[in-house]
């Protein structure tokens, strides 16, 4: 069976961005209401004067009530709001402590048993689709010390092209969609980047992998990798091309983003 790593190509990453414009309203404060308790002038007796003075507490009383108003605390769709100021925590993400690693995943993921890498040592999934999901390897280095030492991320990448997928078709073929002959898989490399993190080298790959089938239109790969203690850690988040753009993108983008190891 043929790798797709035979078939990678790189691709610019796009610049396009957006930008929302968000809208805050902030409530008019009520109008003060002033009430004074005088004594009448026509010879009122005292307890007349006592009894018009708790009327005009109990007036301000109830205009200070109205005056005084709760604003409805701010709150994401699918979450609780903070009535009462408590410090909000986010339930989006469940932090996870692996050996030597940590990550955060998305809380309506769960934990899978499925084993489909050497070294992996975790997975989860969406509840809903398996396609998204996130794993991690932990292998030895083969004495490198640093993530640079396996070369450039496509170099890297090229080396542990098992994160892709093997093309399970080796028949004669021409398939539509700019594959290659005999190819029914293909993937491309839309970014890649070489952040620092404690001092600590990481190499971070973007890939669209697409297959011949059409399968979920593609899938999108975060590939987050680094050596440490002799071992070579690597998180690799993914969804479907469908899914991505519906919502998924975010969770798969932060489950990346977050991990690192200890």
């Amino acid at each position: 069976m043929a790798s797709t790593a035979c078939f990678l190509h790189h691709h610019a990453p796009s610049t396009a961005s957006s930008r929302t414009i968000s809208q805050r309203f902030v409530p008019l404060k009520p109008s003060q209401l002033v009430v004074r308790a005088q004594k009448q002038e026509t010879g009122e007796d005292d307890g007349n004067v006592a009894l018009s003075r708790r009327l005009a507490l109990t007036i301000l009383v109830g205009a200070a009530a109205v005056g005084t108003k709760v604003s409805p605390a701010d709150a994401a769709y699918g979450q609780a709001a903070n009535v009462f100021g408590k410090p909000k925590t986010d339930t989006d993400y469940l932090p996870i402590t692996g050996d030597g690693f940590k990550l955060s995943v998305p809380s309506k993921w769960n934990p899978s048993k499925e084993v489909e890498y050497p070294g992996q040592v975790l997975r989860y999934e969406d509840n809903f689709d398996a396609n998204s999901n996130v794993s991690v390897m932990v292998t030895p280095a083969s004495g490198k010390k640093s993530i640079k030492d396996y070369g450039s991320p496509e170099e890297f990448l090229s080396q542990v092209d098992f994160l892709l997928g093997k093309q399970a078709y080796s028949g004669k073929t021409d398939s539509e969609g700019g594959f290659d002959s005999d190819a029914v898989a293909t993937a491309n490399i839309l970014e890649t980047a070489t952040p620092v993190i404690n001092g600590k080298d990481y190499y971070s790959i973007t890939v669209l992998t697409r297959t011949a089938d059409g399968d979920e239109g593609g899938k999108h790969l975060l590939i987050t990798a680094t050596v440490n203690d002799g071992k070579l850690y690597i998180c690799k988040a993914q969804a479907g091309d469908k899914r991505w753009f519906k919502g998924a993108r975010k969770f798969v983008e932060g489950t990346a983003s977050s991990f690192s190891v200890a």
